[in-house]
């Protein structure tokens, strides 16, 4: 596996952590300001993670050169 993806895919679970910390909040009894914050972030996170997939999926793409 080429360092890049390595990283790609490093990078994708970080983000799931991060994702999931805020689904919690999300999850955790109703406080206005705090669920506002934590859908923002849980949605821009999930959009990063979209993106993260789809260059993981352009270097399988992309043939092994040495």
């Amino acid at each position: 596996m080429s360092e890049r993806l390595e990283t790609l895919k490093k990078a994708r679970d970080r983000m799931i952590e991060d994702r999931d910390a805020h689904a919690k909040v999300l999850a955790a009894p109703f406080v206005r300001d705090t669920a506002e914050r934590a859908r923002n972030k849980f949605v821009e996170i999930q959009a990063l993670i979209d993106a993260l997939d789809r260059a993981i999926k352009g270097e399988n793409l992309v043939p092994v050169t040495n």
